[in-house]
């Protein structure tokens, strides 16, 4: 069995070989999200790759809902086993089923919605959460957003809504990484103290200083389903770094979407022991 420093630091490699592939994608989000997915997938959630079904029932979901950060979602989902790590290579390909946002209508095992629009996967996890409640399925269900999707109105819509129907088998977190593609959060649109405003909207309120310490990622996850179940949604605020992984993109909204060149590559991979085997 792979320890989650070994599996991060393979998903790390998965992701900057293939935006660096197609030129194109979002590595500095997808890196600084690793240790948040890979506690998830392999520590967490309770969960079944080998039978994906759409319904999802008696098993926890996951919903990516800041989904320009595919590459991270589909090392992770192909590393825990939802399909095969080689399909990574047709990453943002014509007719593959890794687009550079996720995608349903190919099929693609593990991914339940499109998510090339921000501010949408709330919405959709607080009716998938509904659902369970009315079937008297106990699981529960996950979303992940960055926090300059938070500047989209829907988001607090459903952030009134959750509360207010007491949907409480529902665990959101928000990437707080402070960056966003034209610069800073606190520049572009200011978002002021993140889990004050969900706690006042009636949300319970856990917070991860370091969300690239699996360490402090898995024990501040553990708390919040711990917290499940209690009358009211769960809202991590999750800080990490925008290129976790990597020192020269780290922390800088100019690695939200550009890919590494050759020489970068090479720079980024030799600070990320291949540890599971390359795709």
């Amino acid at each position: 069995m792979h320890t989650l420093p070994e599996i991060s630091s393979q998903v790390r490699r998965d992701i900057v070989r293939m935006v660096h592939k197609v030129n194109s994608g979002h590595p500095g989000g997808s890196l600084g999200c690793t240790d948040f997915l890979v506690t998830l997938y392999f520590d967490l959630m309770r969960h079944n790759p080998k039978n994906f079904s759409m319904d999802g029932e008696n098993e926890d979901l996951f919903f990516l809902s800041n989904g320009h950060i595919s590459p991270v979602f589909y090392s992770v989902l192909a590393r825990s086993g939802y399909f095969p790590v080689a399909e990574l290579n047709t990453f943002r390909h014509i007719d593959s089923r890794l687009q550079g946002h996720p995608t349903t209508h190919e099929g693609l095992p593990g991914v339940r919605i499109a998510s090339g629009s921000l501010g949408q996967g709330m919405s959709v996890a607080i009716g998938a959460a509904l659902a369970k409640k009315v079937n008297g399925d106990k699981h529960l269900v996950f979303t992940l957003h960055g926090d300059g999707e938070l500047q989209e109105g829907q988001i607090w819509e459903a952030a009134m809504f959750a509360p207010h129907n007491k949907v409480d088998n529902l665990i959101c977190t928000i990437d707080a990484n402070g960056q966003q593609i034209d610069g800073a959060t606190d520049n572009v649109l200011g978002l002021g103290d993140i889990g004050q405003k969900f706690k006042t909207f009636g949300w319970d309120v856990v917070t991860i200083k370091d969300g690239n310490d699996l360490q402090q990622v898995g024990d501040g996850m553990r708390e919040a389903i711990n917290r499940t179940g209690k009358g009211k949604p769960i809202c991590v605020v999750m800080h990490t770094e925008m290129g976790a992984g990597v020192d020269f993109m780290m922390g800088s909204h100019k690695w939200h979407g550009i890919a590494p060149n050759d020489a970068q590559l090479e720079e980024a991979l030799a600070q990320l022991p291949e540890t599971l085997g390359d795709y």
